[in-house]
């Protein structure tokens, strides 16, 4: 059976889905047969990133509401035969999925995969709560500025309240990708350090990933990070990728700073 991991935020804007993507190509070029799901219904953008966008006839909500089968509505991506791409739909809002649906759509795909990744929408309302509730483990994405670590600290609450391994006092499994990281600032202290962070959230670090020109043309172009060679970003992503799939990667220091001093102030706003 799949591992289902639900990719979020506290807040939009942090790369959340741009993170969903090149994790999900990582896990595939590392041989995993992987899918990833875009669960922000009425806002999808996922498929622009991977560049399938021309690609899209039929979205989740028709696989749920039983016009077609779920294999019709799969989009293999075509630069790795490892990895399919499930869209969200465009048209209908959040208030379409419900437990029960969801809950069949994901079992028909832990069958056939061995690493879902759901891409959740930003922010705690239902259709999040919907994309962390079947959740084996759930990635944070966060930016090293006080108001995205403050809103995922929020989502990690609700998914420590309302999963469903949560209610069955089973632990799901969390794990901090910190995003944008840009070495200068940490160093003038005017930006966060991972440490500072870390001591915060207090949840396993997966990953650490800098600020990088390159993801804004990537994004444009549908061309993922991951797969540009002079890409630092798609560097960093490939040694997330190989950490999830078991691999004990060394972490790179893109810091190389002492502690910001900020974490003393911050760490008020979290008691």
């Amino acid at each position: 059976m799949g591992i289902i991991f639900s990719i979020i935020s506290g807040k939009g804007g942090v790369g959340k889905t741009t993170t969903a993507a090149n994790l999900a190509i990582g896990t595939a070029m590392q041989g995993k047969k992987t899918v990833v799901v875009d669960f922000d219904i009425g806002q999808r953008n996922l498929d622009m990133i991977l560049g399938l966008e021309n690609r899209v006839v039929y979205d989740i909500t028709h696989v749920m509401d039983g016009d077609v089968r779920l294999r019709q509505a799969l989009i293999p991506f075509k630069k790795n035969e490892n990895l399919y791409f499930l869209a969200a739909s465009q048209t209908k809002d959040k208030t379409v999925l419900n437990k029960e649906k969801v809950e069949k759509v994901l079992s028909e795909l832990k069958k056939e995969f061995e690493y879902i990744f759901i891409d959740a929408p930003a922010g705690i309302e239902s259709g999040f709560e919907h994309a962390v509730y079947f959740a084996d483990a759930v990635i944070v994405v966060v930016n090293p500025e006080v108001s995205s670590i403050r809103d995922s600290d929020r989502a990690i609450g609700i998914v420590d309240a309302k999963s469903k391994k949560s209610q069955e006092g089973k632990r799901v499994a969390k794990y901090l990708i910190i995003n944008r990281i840009n070495p200068d600032l940490v160093q003038k202290g005017e930006m966060l350090s991972s440490e500072d962070i870390l001591d915060i959230l207090e949840i396993d670090l997966l990953g650490k990933v800098p600020e990088d020109q390159i993801i804004i043309e990537a994004s444009n172009t549908g061309h993922p990070v991951i797969l540009n060679e002079k890409s630092e970003a798609g560097r960093a992503f490939k040694r997330i990728s190989r950490r999830l799939c078991g691999e004990e990667v060394p972490f790179v220091d893109i810091e190389s700073v002492k502690h910001s001093g900020l974490l003393k102030s911050i760490k008020k706003m979290f008691q």
